[in-house]
């Protein structure tokens, strides 16, 4: 599903850039069936073996689907950035679109490393997403790094591997394109005083960053006060991790401590972005939302007889709610299919050992996460030494009363896989014996309990 399409010149002393998208509108027509299947199911959902799409095939892969050398209707946007990134003006619009060529993160980021680009014309693209990173850095957004899972599956459809996705700069250019983009969407719908669906994404409450506060105190890392703390802020923190062992966990912990967008009629700005208004535009074929942006675009620069009905508005505060728990949903499945993939290609390693972090502490275990796969478990407490179990919340912290052993967040151990289920898509771990990996026994501070209080709590 192809549904968008990126160009760039110089212009002037700057870029002209366009991102085309794919006109979904077109086809699925307010109140139709296709509409309202459409609605139901609110985004595509994508599993390591199949996609469940938002679209029929036939226009989400086909008529709909911006394929090379084959003319596509589109709706687009043109920029017009300055050499530091900053946008001066855009223009929307409604046409025909050919594609030039089709390629993969992978294909443009070969030929970008290997500096061979003269036969493929990426380096204006390239240039003009340099501007764009210089103007996000100055606007100071949170750019968290979680590597997603990628499963990959043999001809049978079994597992082969699970490796960390790789993040290229590749994908990087492609999302400045389109957040540029979709904050075009939000400026264009508010000046010509049409309902917005905006991307919202509030600040992280005290009450979520307290976690965080201790965690990065373990680590000798300050946080400003929270009426004080911006996006910039909480950036500045994973950039000190950055190639330490550390790293992972700081910005799960970071993500953690976050507020979870949403779509909403009631523009709060995004946090992470660290933009004032903002919308999503780009992925009409896979997200319901940017259809509704589409169709308030196309009702309100009269780009056509198939934009969005003033009898529709009424409705829209119900889509919002509607489809931010649709996305929530996808993302649930599409984790717990992911997981239990882990767990099918887990189970014959039954009994095997593997260097771990505790990536979570919890009166009932430790959460761990082991280094290679990026698989997570739980040591329940039961599996722990025989010893009564203290768990200190604030300190993220366990400790055995008798022992004196401490098993802390982001502590490195050796675990043993004790049990997979496919089923559940859950795996046990036994921590091995003995002192945790990385801190022996005769180490400073090993078995007592944290003194910033909240000893003896469970």
């Amino acid at each position: 599903d192809f549904d968008d399409a990126v160009y760039a010149e110089p212009h002037e002393d700057g870029f002209k850039l366009i991102v085309a998208i794919a006109d979904v509108a077109h086809y699925v027509r307010p109140g139709s069936a296709l509409d309202r299947v459409a609605r139901l199911r609110g985004n595509s959902c994508y599993f390591p073996d199949r996609v469940v799409p938002m679209l029929p095939e036939a226009l989400s892969n086909g008529w709909c689907s911006l394929r090379p050398d084959e003319d596509r209707g589109c709706l687009f946007v043109e920029m017009f950035i300055g050499p530091d990134g900053q946008k001066h003006r855009h223009r929307f619009g409604r046409g025909l679109m050919r594609s030039a060529a089709r390629l993969t993160y992978e294909q443009v980021q070969d030929v970008r490393d290997a500096g061979t680009d003269t036969h493929l014309p990426i380096g204006t693209l390239y240039t003009a997403y340099h501007a764009l990173i210089a103007a996000r850095q100055r606007r100071g957004t949170l750019d968290l790094d979680l590597p997603e899972r990628l499963v990959k599956l043999d001809a049978d459809g079994h597992v082969a591997s699970i490796t960390p996705r790789p993040r290229l700069d590749s994908h990087r250019l492609i999302e400045e394109f389109m957040v540029l983009a979709n904050v075009c969407a939000a400026e264009e719908l508010e000046r010509v005083h049409r309902p917005c669906v905006y991307r919202v994404h509030a600040p992280p409450t005290e009450g979520k960053l307290e976690g965080l506060r201790e965690f990065l105190r373990s680590l000798d890392i300050k946080l400003p006060p929270e009426g004080a703390l911006t996006p910039g802020d909480l950036d500045r923190v994973l950039r000190q991790v950055v190639g330490t062992p550390e790293a992972p966990l700081v910005n799960e912990m970071t993500l953690r401590s976050q507020s979870q967008a949403a779509y909403d009629i009631v523009n709060i700005g995004h946090f992470g972005l660290a933009l004032s208004r903002y919308a999503h535009f780009t992925s009409p074929i896979r997200r319901y939302a940017d259809l509704l942006v589409h169709r308030a675009l196309i009702a309100g620069l009269r780009l056509g007889s198939d934009g969005l009905a003033d009898g529709a508005v009424a409705g829209l505060e119900d889509d919002c709610a509607h489809i931010t728990a649709t996305e929530r949903r996808a993302q649930l499945a599409e984790r717990d299919a992911i997981d239990r993939y882990l767990a099918v290609f887990m189970a014959d390693k039954v009994g095997t050992q593997f260097p771990a972090r505790i990536s979570g502490v919890t009166r009932f275990g430790l959460f761990v996460t082991l280094a290679q796969s990026g698989a997570s478990g739980l040591v329940p407490v039961g599996s722990l030494l025989d010893d009564f179990w203290m768990h200190d919340a604030i300190a993220q912290t366990l400790t055995g009363r008798r022992s004196g052993l401490v098993f802390r967040l982001a502590q490195e151990v050796d675990v043993r896989l004790s049990e997979a289920s496919p089923v559940t898509g859950g795996l046990l771990f036994h921590i091995l014996q003995g002192a945790p990996s990385g801190q022996p026994k005769s180490s400073p501070g090993f078995g007592r309990t944290s003194s910033r209080g909240g000893s003896g709590r469970r």
